[in-house]
């Protein structure tokens, strides 16, 4: 029980922590959980935002059930209908028989195929509001952030914006629900990692809904990952405006596959001597090792990148592909990027890395440097050059 948290004076938080899943999505790590947040507004007319994945549904109407006592929850607003945020939808219409559930056109396309058809819904469209006797609901349409049906709810009367997904994090909430009760340098990586995976590729859609919204006085943002922000709106807001338009910072992520060290050599010396070029933020990351939302995280962070890879059967080496393929999937914006790598009786790798930095559009520093077996003198030194010049290029 979260014992009855408050937004405000009778809107409460009633989400719940996750630290036993693995994978989000049974794709993304999560090493330090997630929260799946659902809000709920008392009033005349009872309002319930979002509910949360399957598995937490006891604990969701436990909660509900301590804040309205006897009366009935009357509405449920689904902003998002993907199930960890719809997991509840069938137990809470067991509880409440006559709750309406809100949405738009798509929802209950969505919510009819997961679920099955809900008889007692409301359909609305964009701007349109509801009142509930203290409060007014205003509705926004937001789709593809990230699906087609996904919309935001405004609370006019304390201006709390329930964001779906928009404005979220992995990272569960560990005692702290509000921005000023956590350290949010905490929160930065995951926040990152959640958008870049998650939203990253819709940024254009990011940006029509800042476009929405900015007229809108917000005092507070609410979604369905992450903390609630109430005093730091500033922070959240310009780091989801710098990520959705793909602005970087001078720092280089180095991307190396390798099977016995050679590679992983090339690209060790390589950053070492962007540091001696003055790049101060160097990353490097084994591709076989690290999951690749943590890499794409970082690219999504950083202007310059180094990708290094063996040759394989002819090939790019495969956990490289796994990499480039997320690249290619969230359609990122041009980086600066220099290649590097090996082969011994055949190529491939190098010439792949070659081919398909050209396909993501990125800006090739310059010819690649291929080291035959292992690489040797003339080949660190080619190396050391091109680290300089990606240097230079990232304007250190």
């Amino acid at each position: 029980m979260n014992r009855n948290i408050k937004l405000t004076d009778d809107i409460y938080y009633v989400g719940v922590n996750d630290r036993r899943t693995h994978l989000f999505e049974n794709l993304w790590p999560l090493p330090e959980g997630i929260a799946y947040n659902a809000y709920l507004i008392r009033d005349d007319i009872n309002v319930l935002i979002d509910t949360v994945e399957i598995s937490k549904t006891g604990h969701l109407i436990e909660e509900i059930k301590s804040i309205l006592v006897d009366k009935p929850l009357h509405y449920l607003v689904v902003n998002h209908t993907e199930p960890d945020h719809s997991g509840a939808i069938a137990a809470l219409l067991q509880t409440w028989p006559d709750l309406c559930v809100i949405g738009n056109k798509v929802t209950f396309r969505f919510l009819d195929g997961f679920y099955g058809t809900i008889k007692n819904q409301k359909i609305v469209e964009h701007n349109d509001v509801l009142e509930t006797g203290k409060h007014i609901l205003r509705f926004y349409s937001t789709p593809m952030i990230h699906w087609p049906e996904t919309m935001m709810s405004l609370e006019e009367t304390n201006g709390i914006l329930f964001s779906g997904d928009a404005f979220g994090s992995f990272k569960t909430l560990d005692g702290g629900i509000f921005d000023d009760e956590i350290d949010l340098c905490q929160f930065e990586d995951e926040m990152r990692r959640y958008y870049s995976n998650i939203v990253g590729k819709y940024g254009k859609n990011v940006q029509r809904a800042f476009e929405l919204l900015k007229d809108v006085p917000l005092k507070m943002i609410a979604s369905t990952h992450g903390p609630v922000f109430r005093n730091n709106l500033d922070w959240v807001l310009s780091r989801y405006d710098i990520w959705s338009r793909e602005e970087t910072l001078p720092g280089v992520v180095v991307i190396y596959g390798s099977m016995y060290g050679h590679t992983e050599e090339m690209a060790d010396y390589t950053a070492r001597c962007l540091k001696e070029a003055g790049v101060k933020d160097v990353l490097v990351f084994d591709a076989s090792k690290t999951h690749a939302s943590y890499i794409l995280s970082a690219v999504w962070k950083y202007k310059g990148v180094v990708l290094a890879s063996p040759a394989y059967n002819n090939d790019l080496f495969p956990s490289m592909k796994t990499v480039i393929e997320k690249f290619l999937e969230r359609k990122m914006a041009p980086r600066d990027v220099a290649v590097i790598g090996t082969a011994t009786w055949s190529g491939g790798g190098v010439k792949g890395l070659h081919q398909l930095t050209g396909v993501l559009g990125w800006d090739l520093i310059e010819n690649p440097v291929e080291a035959k077996y292992s690489a040797g003198e003339e080949d660190m030194k080619a190396c050391c050059s091109l680290a300089r010049k990606l240097a230079k290029k990232i304007n250190i």
